[in-house]
């Protein structure tokens, strides 16, 4: 059994990152799934929800990642105003997705909340994965 300590940066690195290659499959069958039941707008909406989803895990990775080097004291770390900058542009633009995403597109909002909900489901499953294979 591994212990925590043995955690390193490239470990969350790569876990959030097949988070989010787990996000988009699912995000894609969810779609092609939802464009054969209830149309081509149930269809965008979910992809909407799950983009803004695996922008959000993205954006984590990349300030998690910036906080990490700046507390190891790392020359070449990246500035974390940059980053913080970068976290709430994003924010905004989700915003704005979300917005315009619901008054252009007459699909169904369970299907932009389903995608909106695939970035813990995603988080879920790797984290599962990882408690399964400390625990092994």
């Amino acid at each position: 059994m591994r212990a925590l300590d043995s955690f390193s940066d490239e470990d969350f690195r790569l876990t959030v990152m097949r988070a989010i290659k787990l996000l988009a499959v699912i995000a894609v069958a969810g779609a092609l799934l939802l464009w054969w039941k209830l149309g081509w707008q149930s269809a965008a909406l979910l992809l909407v929800g799950a983009s803004i989803s695996g922008s959000g895990l993205f954006e984590w990775l990349r300030l998690m990642t910036a906080v990490m080097h700046r507390m190891d004291g790392g020359a070449n770390a990246r500035p974390v105003a940059m980053v913080l900058v970068g976290f709430f542009l994003r924010l905004g633009l989700a915003v704005v997705l979300l917005y315009v995403s619901l008054k252009l597109l007459n699909g169904s909002v369970y299907a932009l909340a389903g995608g909106l909900a695939l970035g813990v489901f995603a988080l879920t499953v790797e984290g599962l994965r990882l408690i399964k294979a400390w625990t092994v």
